[in-house]
């Protein structure tokens, strides 16, 4: 099951380049790949990365338009929905950040820009249970995540997965959305497991 294409941050920290490239496909196991429109799927998701990341992508490949510290990509990830990099000043600071865009919405670009500052501006450092899921997702590798199958309930199949340690009882699935509390803290990095719970995503 898709995530709602709302405008969502996927990943906390800078990502490094193997995770940017990782993320640039966060949805390569779904098993209706070849099957629909998946734009839903991706447009909105945006991410952090280095300044190093960010000027490797603007001359890896042709742009398709610059609009003064924003570009994107002429190569589409799906029907309309292209990567797009942002250079923002946020409290001082010069940051770069990747976002998937639906460009057939004019003003989709300026929303994820607006969005981005707003949630990168907030004083105190918090993380949506959203947040805490998405995160979970890019940061578990395909080993360990996948989609419910044929052997799940037919309501459960299609939804994402990852995988548990069950202490004596080995690991097993467990569908993301249904994650307790505790395991989200366990699947969370160290340094993100005791951020307060914020409301917005």
């Amino acid at each position: 099951m898709n995530p709602s294409p709302t405008i969502r941050k996927v990943f906390q920290g800078v990502a490094t380049r193997q995770q940017m490239f990782r993320m640039f496909d966060r949805h390569a196991q779904r098993p209706d790949r070849w099957d629909g429109d998946p734009s839903p799927l991706y447009a909105g998701e945006w991410f952090e990365i280095a300044e190093a990341e960010h000027d490797y992508m603007f001359e890896i490949l042709p742009q398709l338009w610059i609009r003064g510290s924003i570009f994107a990509m002429r190569e589409y990830l799906t029907g309309s929905v292209t990567s797009v990099f942002f250079t923002l000043r946020i409290d001082g600071g010069i940051r770069h950040f990747h976002g998937y865009c639906d460009l057939s919405d004019r003003s989709a670009v300026e929303h994820m820009r607006v969005a981005i500052v707003e949630r990168e501006s907030r004083r105190v450092r918090a993380m949506s249970q959203a947040e805490r899921l998405e995160h979970i997702w890019s940061s578990t590798a395909d080993d360990y995540r996948g989609y419910a199958g044929v052997c799940w309930p037919e309501s459960d199949r299609g939804h994402r997965t990852v995988v548990l340690y069950g202490g004596t009882e080995g690991t097993f699935l467990k569908r993301l959305d249904d994650l307790t509390d505790d395991e989200i803290s366990a699947k969370l990095p160290v340094h993100l497991r005791h951020l307060p719970l914020s409301i917005a995503a």
